[in-house]
């Protein structure tokens, strides 16, 4: 299986709360909801359905999870709303237990098991592992070098600080892009894909 993942991102690189104000306030973050005002349902929307077109599973962190887990359920008879309560799902967490996995179809991975348990999911034959949000799970996925395609909507916004997706341990990576589409409201929607041995 791949493992692609799919984020909303800034010009400098921050991918905390694009979707609500008060989705993620950690560290004092002011700015929730940033990519509301750029969002195109064609191209950025379609990057979201396209990204899912493949997947077999889903995969979060614990708060991304939890934010998913409130939202979703609750807009069922939407297509990708259906899309996304009936898909397999995995969230990494040392604090849920299995009493909390309300979200239809979801697994735990204890946190401490994460990278074995995903290394060993990412060898199995089958379609996509998509993750969306959670920027601890994506930055451990990408120092590990467990992902296969970023699939980047970079919104032209700069931030001025917030929650990262990529390591800073010095480490070079190569990814090759793969393709770009711009939306009406200035989107790129930016797929990448992971160059083996570099």
């Amino acid at each position: 299986m791949r493992i692609l993942v799919s984020e909303f991102i800034s010009l400098d690189g921050v991918v905390q709360a694009p979707g609500g104000v008060d989705e993620d306030t950690d560290g004092g973050f002011a700015h929730g909801g940033w990519s509301h005002q750029f969002f195109d349902p064609e191209v950025v929307g379609g990057s979201f359905d396209d990204a899912l077109s493949n997947a077999e599973a889903l995969l979060f962190g614990r708060r991304t999870w939890q934010t998913m887990a409130a939202a979703w359920p609750g807009q069922a008879g939407d297509p990708f709303a259906d899309r996304m309560n009936s898909i397999r799902k995995y969230v990494v967490s040392d604090t849920l237990g299995e009493n909390d996995l309300a979200w239809n179809n979801t697994a735990l991975i204890p946190g401490g098991e994460a990278v074995a348990h995903i290394r060993k999911l990412r060898e199995t034959e089958g379609g996509d592992v998509v993750v969306m949000g959670s920027p601890t799970l994506v930055r451990t996925l990408l120092r590990e070098g467990l992902v296969d395609e970023l699939r980047l909507v970079v919104m032209p916004v700069l931030l001025g600080g917030g929650k990262k997706i990529f390591p800073d341990d010095g480490a070079l990576r190569t990814f090759e892009l793969v393709s770009t589409t711009t939306g009406g409201a200035g989107a790129n929607v930016c797929v990448y894909r992971a160059v083996a041995g570099k």
